[in-house]
């Protein structure tokens, strides 16, 4: 028996000493250097919420939710037929002014013309008058014509005036008319995928609903907190690095582009240091828009993580935070796996 405790009582300093070498490079694997921080969070991305600008009803939907839109691409309609009852009465509307126009312009023909008549009539008298044949009262009569003419020709000039105001005006209304039936289409402002269809046809909207949200797949980065001491040295433009729990074995590069100015958590102001160093910032890691768009199909927001930031200007990256971003299919294996 004691011949038995001697080989037992090896093979456990051996485990104790296996599981503890095992522990201490666990821990070295894990520590980091201090010029990097890092924090946990989930992958975001931007989200734009597709609403109708006016009152009214959703004629269609044309997407549905998960569907990969482009920008500029139609994604539903409201109903535009008493906008399109109005857009006929104000076409009218300009017609009716143009034509005014057209009055007017031959109503100045007329009363130039008036003019002219009455001048002449007036230079006859004058002559005439000089060798009394005929009487003064008739040369008075004759430019009192001459006044009510020219009278007459700048009230049809400012008819004219007037007329053209009018469809200005009448113009301006079609317009109006029409940009509001253009604002009844609505369009994708940006490429990305639809993560909520919020209405459906039939329904009646108010002004500024939403109809569709849109996730912007090229516009991806995760929020983290970091305390006060690595806030500080943690700028905009600094180097990051994400780890996806879904696929650890993965790195994707990423840069800082937002450092919160204010502290969450804690009061605004506080006496103490041990009270300023539980101070933590709000941190934006941002990943490459042009890696995004080339893995565009398979971004997909909420997935946890861990986000590791290069604090000041340091540069030198451990080995194990090379970029390594796969193509689709080796991606799809490792989700698979």
């Amino acid at each position: 028996m004691s011949k038995l405790r001697v080989p037992l009582a090896i093979l456990v300093v051996i485990i104790a000493i296996a599981g503890g070498g095992y522990y201490y490079w666990q821990q070295n694997q894990e520590t980091l250097p201090e010029f990097i921080a890092s924090g946990n969070g989930r992958i975001e991305a931007e989200e734009v919420r597709v609403a109708t600008k006016y009152a009214g009803r959703v004629d269609e939907v044309l997407v549905d939710e998960g569907d990969l839109v482009q920008a500029g691409q139609v994604l539903a309609r409201m109903d535009t037929e008493e906008l399109q009852a109005s857009l006929a009465k104000a076409r009218a509307e300009v017609a009716s002014a143009e034509q005014g126009i057209f009055e007017a312009k031959a109503d100045i023909v007329q009363k130039e013309s008036q003019l002219s008549f009455a001048e002449r009539q007036l230079e006859r008298a004058n002559e005439l008058v000089k060798n009394n044949n005929i009487a003064r009262e008739q040369v008075d009569q004759r430019k009192s014509d001459r006044d009510v003419a020219e009278a007459a020709l700048a009230a049809a000039k400012s008819r004219l005036t007037s007329s053209e105001r009018n469809v200005e005006a009448a113009q301006a209304e079609l317009e109006r008319i029409q940009v509001q039936i253009n604002d009844s289409v609505l369009k994708a402002p940006r490429g990305g995928r639809v993560q909520y269809r919020l209405a459906e046809p039939g329904e009646v909207l108010a002004g500024g609903d939403p109809v569709v949200t849109v996730l912007d797949l090229t516009d991806v980065y995760m929020t983290i907190f970091l305390p006060t001491r690595q806030a500080g040295l943690a700028f905009v433009g600094n180097e990051a690095r994400i780890v996806l729990d879904a696929a650890p074995g993965f790195v994707i590069p990423a840069h800082v582009s937002f450092v919160a100015d204010d502290a969450q958590f804690t009061p605004r102001e506080v006496e103490t240091r041990s009270e300023r160093d539980k101070l933590m910032f709000r941190v934006k890691i941002r990943i490459a828009r042009e890696l995004l768009e080339e893995h565009r199909k398979r971004v997909k927001t909420g997935l946890p993580g861990e986000a590791y930031v290069m604090l000041a200007d340091h540069q030198n990256w451990p080995e194990r935070f090379t970029p390594n971003v796969p193509d689709d299919a080796t991606l799809n294996q490792s989700l698979q796996e």
